[in-house]
């Protein structure tokens, strides 16, 4: 299987006054075409600052980023945001949601910043979206007016809008009741099975017996565990 994700040697260290804080020991990971990933481990281990390196949101202080074969490094800020909006879809766990756009402007937003879908066709996929997430009615709403999970559907069908390789969540259900929780959850599941790559950051996967890979983050050092479908790469240095 082809790793769409590919770190090599991924450090991160941060200043805090006068000390040196390093978040992220060096990594070397390679994650598969369609591969369905948990990046499990407590608060402050790391997660956040894993994935915001895979998805350009954050710059490595060592090695090498590529997603899709694209490097991420030595880009301007410019280059970067619309190469990361066509690569990789990216879901919060607080939404990140336009509060003065619709649910459907919202979609379309993604797809404008990038500018891949032609413009003529922009409202129509964004409304596909929308009713493939199960928020069709909800397409002209304001983010106020939608529950807690329909916004989270509206978030997922934002990051699916120019159609990414990858799909990575941070903590996507953590503001979520369990039964939205296990329907977010399943719609991230089906992707994989549709054969998009899919990484979620969580404290405590459910339904463990779902994910392709299970890899634990403590302390900046990245191992894997649970019932991988192959061996892959994972060192830290």
């Amino acid at each position: 299987m082809d790793a769409i994700i590919n770190l090599q040697s991924v450090s991160k260290t941060y200043r805090v006054g006068a000390q040196d804080l390093q978040v992220l020991k060096p990594t070397t990971l390679q994650v598969g075409a369609g591969e369905f990933t948990a990046l499990i481990g407590p608060s402050g281990s790391g997660k956040s600052t894993l994935l915001n390196l895979m998805t350009g949101i954050d710059h490595p202080t060592g090695g090498m980023v590529t997603v899709g074969g694209a490097n991420f490094g030595g880009l301007n800020e410019s280059a970067l945001a619309k190469l990361r909006g066509k690569k990789v879809g990216i879901v919060f766990q607080f939404f990140q949601l336009v509060p003065t756009l619709t649910s459907v402007e919202n979609v379309m937003l993604a797809m404008d910043l990038v500018g891949e879908v032609p413009r003529r066709e922009r409202r129509k996929r964004a409304v596909e979206l929308l009713e493939q997430m199960g928020v069709g009615a909800q397409a002209n709403k304001l983010p106020s007016r939608l529950s807690g999970g329909e916004q989270q559907r509206v978030a997922v069908a934002r990051a699916l809008a120019n159609d990414p390789e990858v799909l990575v969540a941070d903590e996507p259900t953590g503001n979520l009741d369990s039964e939205n929780g296990a329907m977010v959850m399943e719609l991230f599941a089906s992707f994989a099975r549709d054969g998009r790559t899919v990484v979620i950051a969580t404290h405590d996967p459910q339904g463990r017996d779902r994910y392709d890979r299970i890899l634990n983050m403590k302390d900046g050092v990245l191992t894997e565990i649970g019932r991988p479908v192959a061996v892959k790469e994972v060192v830290n240095a």
